[in-house]
């Protein structure tokens, strides 16, 4: 099927996409061999630079391989999904798995590592969950994962901190649903202050293995939560 010109703008966006498409509908099956950037280009309708863009973005997807001295090939159908869509798409419980072993190892760090600053945003963090204990599900999620985050940036590993953060938006998501779904915080709206404070405590008094044993045991809990739910 003929390819046909693409709109002015964005153009690397429309092409890579028109290429995709060649991809992913069976015209161009893995191992083709694809047409030149001059033959793409005036296919298209666009620049060659605009075609080297394009397919810079799909061997990116890891739908094409250029090889030096004989072309771009296709080595896939299917786009290979970035972190944070694949994190998008994963189910819940699966995500907080993964959550609970940077979590409690982010904790054991941080109690041996831990500033009195560090302590003074966990404090802050804690009385900040604190006080919207009466707001909404999303509010008190937002406040919750603020506390959290406090306990991995105390760990000073920068890679624990990039995880958890591409970690909180999916978590976010779920336990917000989470919350709605039960009634936990109808019978305490301060739902698991106690395990929390007991974490900022351990972490204040370096003690590792009490940390990672309250980050454990909290975190365990609401993942039996997840689970039950989706029973």
């Amino acid at each position: 099927m003929p390819l046909g010109s693409v709109r002015p703008s964005p153009l690397v966006e429309q092409a890579a996409n028109r290429l995709r498409e060649q991809i992913t509908g069976g015209t161009w099956p893995v191992g083709t061999k694809l047409p030149g950037e001059t033959t793409l280009a005036k296919e298209l309708g666009v620049g060659r630079s605009t075609v080297r863009e394009a397919l810079r973005a799909l061997t990116g997807a890891g739908l094409v391989q250029p090889r030096q001295g004989s072309g771009v090939f296709v080595i896939a159908t299917e786009p290979v999904e970035d972190w944070p869509t694949r994190l998008r798409r994963a189910a819940v419980a699966d995500v907080y798995e993964v959550r609970m072993l940077v979590e409690v190892q982010a904790a054991r760090l941080a109690a041996l590592r831990r500033t009195d600053d560090d302590i003074a945003a966990m404090r802050a963090a804690l009385e900040g969950r604190r006080a919207v204990a009466a707001e909404g599900d999303a509010v008190f999620v937002d406040a919750d994962i603020a506390l959290h985050a406090a306990v991995v940036a105390a760990a000073r590993n920068p890679v624990l901190t990039d995880l958890f953060a591409e970690f909180a938006p999916a978590l976010r998501e779920g336990l917000i649903d989470l919350l709605e779904l039960t009634d936990v915080r109808a019978e305490e709206a301060n739902h698991g202050d106690r395990a929390h404070a007991d974490l900022v405590r351990a972490v204040e008094a370096k003690d590792s293995e009490e940390a990672a044993r309250v980050a454990q045991a909290e975190l365990q809990s609401t993942l039996r939560l997840l689970l039950s739910r989706d029973r």
